[in-house]
């Protein structure tokens, strides 16, 4: 909060932030609501999983020509966007949980907004259209948009590795089948 030891210089913005959008200001902080500390919780959580995610993919990924769905380009993004496959149980979990972190930033975004919705839009009510336009809705949609992507993306290689998976199935079960006749 402004005022408070942690807040120049790093949390600055948020300073500005907490007049548009009140959750994050003294109005709740001086009602004791407990939705920000709540969400905040979850927040990391889902920092965790992020940060486990990436663990994956720069712990065992193998650099890889192949460009699979989101891939950046490297001239853009340099090492840091390096295409990397991960096979194996290790790919798995790193696909799952990246959709479960995914899901879980979309869905608090969800929750934030219709909370806002069924409260009347006590919070973000008092802001001109301009405020509230170019400093809630389009951050906040930034962060529907994007890890509703990163969801598609995961689930596409989850859906993917599993008809594979189930393919090698079939064909090893076809292939005994046929050594037993």
């Amino acid at each position: 909060m402004p005022g408070g030891y942690l807040h120049s210089p790093i949390w600055t913005p948020y300073g500005l932030y907490g007049t548009v959008d009140h959750m994050y200001g003294w109005k709740a902080w001086d009602a004791h609501n407990g939705f920000t500390a709540a969400q905040t919780s979850l927040n990391v959580v889902e920092t965790i999983m992020y940060g486990y995610y990436l663990w994956i993919v720069y712990s065992y990924g193998k650099a890889s020509k192949i460009k699979g769905r989101g891939a950046p380009r490297p001239s853009t993004s340099g090492w840091f966007g390096e295409a990397k496959a991960i096979e194996g149980k290790n790919g798995a979990v790193a696909a799952l949980v990246g959709l479960c972190a995914s899901v879980m930033t979309v869905s608090k975004t969800l929750l934030y907004g219709l909370n806002e919705y069924c409260s009347g839009f006590d919070n973000i009510g008092h802001n001109d259209f301009f405020s509230l336009v170019f400093l809630w809705i389009i951050p906040n949609g930034a962060w529907i948009v994007l890890p509703s992507y990163m969801t598609y993306v995961f689930a596409q290689e989850i859906l993917q590795g599993l008809a594979v998976a189930s393919q090698n199935s079939s064909s090893t079960e076809s292939g005994l089948t046929r050594k037993t006749n």
